[in-house]
């Protein structure tokens, strides 16, 4: 607003002034930064354990980022009018959840090694590399469009970030939804195909009750980001001052829990416990595909 002084306090200004137009939930965000805190160091934990590296990176960058993010929230409650603190809780919080995506796209991989790959129409070097691709795309559109925002000096510059971080998060959205189309097809192909083609070194894994719920814990982390993902089009495409980005129950609902109870599923039943210590043995070659884990020489398969 043109009328509000240049420094704002909560006892000079009116909330409009400020970045938000509510005071965040110090209570709300502290709890949330927390338990993220606690995932973060249990996915750490349990990375280094089972050796998962590869998915290992993928949850610990979106989870520090997850974390800063709250963080920022915390600050714009001791001060809604700095533009710093807006940008510590927008920027982390919005690309975030790309590198969480990153770890699960990698999981499917693994699991079309374990089942079989004649099975799947697409390999699981196709899929990682696609996927991450799509990933790496959406993290620059919405880093770009962060940093464009933040170094906007007028509103021209401010709305064309926004855009870009839009963009960025469509990109993310639509590479979600046909990630889960060709994940349904592979399930269907599976359904369907003669129990010859699968692999023989994971038979026994694939009929195992932690493998099956880790396949349902991957599935239900997807849909959680992926609504989150579409909530966080509709708050930027209304704006920073518009009524879904100004209403703080919509965004601790459909914020804050997608991602905590997406992360906890994928903790819970880690992949590397899931697999039974197989995340090594079920992994692919960069250049020449899938090495073939028949070969039990060379794995220690459980």
């Amino acid at each position: 607003m043109s009328s509000c002084p240049l420094n704002c306090t909560l006892q000079t200004c009116p909330l409009e002034c400020a970045q938000v137009e509510f005071l965040p939930s110090l209570g709300g965000n502290a709890t949330y930064a927390a338990i993220l805190g606690i995932l973060l160091i249990a996915q750490i934990g349990l990375g280094v354990f089972y050796r998962t590296w590869g998915f290992l990176i993928g949850m610990i960058c979106g989870l520090i980022l997850e974390v800063i993010g709250y963080v920022g929230r915390i600050m714009l409650h001791n001060n809604p009018f700095d533009f710093n603190n807006f940008l510590i809780y927008l920027i982390p919080l919005t690309i975030g959840p790309a590198f969480l995506t990153g770890s699960i796209y990698l999981c499917l991989s693994r699991i079309v090694v374990i089942y079989g790959e004649r099975i799947s129409k697409l390999s699981p070097r196709t899929f990682s590399i696609t996927f991450m691709a799509c990933d790496f795309i959406s993290l620059v559109l919405q880093g770009a469009g962060g940093g464009i925002a933040a170094t906007a000096n007028d509103e021209s510059g401010s709305n064309t970030g926004r855009n870009i971080m839009i963009a960025g998060l469509v990109a993310q959205v639509v590479s979600l939804g046909i990630f889960m189309g060709l994940w349904l097809h592979f399930l269907w192909q599976l359904k369907k195909t003669d129990q010859s083609l699968r692999n023989p070194a994971f038979v026994q894994l694939t009929k195992s009750r932690k493998f099956k719920y880790f396949n349902y814990a991957l599935w239900l982390a997807t849909i959680l980001i992926t609504i989150r993902s579409i909530y966080r089009i509709a708050e930027l495409q209304g704006g920073f001052n518009g009524t879904i980005a100004n209403n703080e129950a919509a965004f601790m609902v459909l914020e804050g829990p997608m991602i905590i109870l997406g992360v906890l599923a994928l903790t819970v039943l880690h992949p590397g416990y899931a697999l039974d210590r197989n995340w090594q043995a079920a992994r692919w070659s960069l250049r020449k595909g899938p090495k073939s884990t028949t070969e039990s020489d060379n794995y220690d398969l459980k």
